[in-house]
């Protein structure tokens, strides 16, 4: 007899937009692990003006830029910023979203009221401008940047979460858990934290392309990561600033392209997810 996760894994596996999403992803990842090793690269001694805004050739296969720097190197390092940026954003605000979501949608009453009107006062400002904003007051940073892009992601968890503890409390087996005397911590979660796992997952995996679109913006405008770290949008930025993007578009285009791959390989992942862990969402 089939388990529910060799389904779920075959469902997976037979969803396209899933398997190009996981081999992207993966190829991604196993790019930003192993960078360091087969090139390495030290992005404040990495300056050769005598070879400014070069066209891509068999030397630099993505050009070089305005100080003489291999855009591809410097291509291939940026994966490590944004992905990092992706998961440890997403994490922040899985984790503080779906603390918050539980407690709201099992305890109901002030606490459900009180986070969901703080979840309201996040929503009532768009994304990127309120990470704009937390990023301008804490100070331009990786961190920072970090941070406001998790604090953004919070109110989505928190949503997501309360609906699928409110649809699960009146489940038979937590009334059984009710009536058998267990404690709230432990009906939390034991019966209704793994209940939630499924939509949350698939919601992690989308949001970690919203992050890399969030991060790519916020070091556009200088308040992610700091040169001379390789970040793509302050990479995008630098072809701008300096009037390079007309001339020399191969230092906005590299970068932008892996903007658009790493959302596109989030994406189709996060649909092969919900293929796989709810059969009923697909069309």
């Amino acid at each position: 007899m089939e388990t529910p996760t060799r389904k779920a894994l075959k469902r997976f596996l037979r969803s396209p937009s899933g398997r190009v999403g996981l081999a992207l992803t993966l190829a991604l990842v196993l790019l930003a692990l192993l960078v360091p090793v087969l090139k390495p690269y030290d992005p404040a001694t990495d300056r050769d003006y005598l070879n400014r805004l070069k066209p891509p050739s068999l030397e630099h296969p993505f050009g070089t830029d305005h100080l003489g720097r291999d855009i591809f190197t410097r291509v291939l390092h940026g994966s490590r910023i944004s992905l990092q940026v992706g998961v440890i954003s997403v994490s922040i605000g899985l984790v503080l979203g779906t603390l918050l979501g539980l407690l709201a949608g099992f305890f109901r009453g002030w606490v459900e009221l009180g986070i969901l009107w703080l979840s309201d006062l996040l929503l009532a400002f768009p994304g990127t401008l309120l990470a704009i904003a937390i990023v301008a007051v804490s100070g331009p940073s990786l961190q920072n940047a970090m941070l406001a892009i998790g604090i953004v992601q919070v109110p989505v968890y928190i949503r997501l979460a309360r609906s699928m503890v409110l649809s699960l409390r009146e489940q038979d087996y937590v009334q059984a858990a009710h009536a058998l005397g267990a404690g709230s911590g432990r009906i939390l979660l034991k019966h209704l934290l793994p209940g939630t796992l499924p939509p949350l997952t698939v919601q992690a995996t989308l949001s970690i392309g919203t992050a890399t679109l969030e991060a790519a913006a916020l070091g556009f405008l200088g308040l992610g990561a700091q040169p001379p770290a390789p970040e793509w949008g302050a990479m995008i930025a630098d072809s701008f600033k300096g009037g390079y993007a007309m001339n020399a578009p191969w230092t906005m285009i590299f970068p932008g392209f892996f903007i658009m791959l790493t959302v596109l390989a989030f994406n189709l992942l996060g649909d092969g997810l919900r293929d796989a862990l709810d059969p009923r969402s697909r069309h």
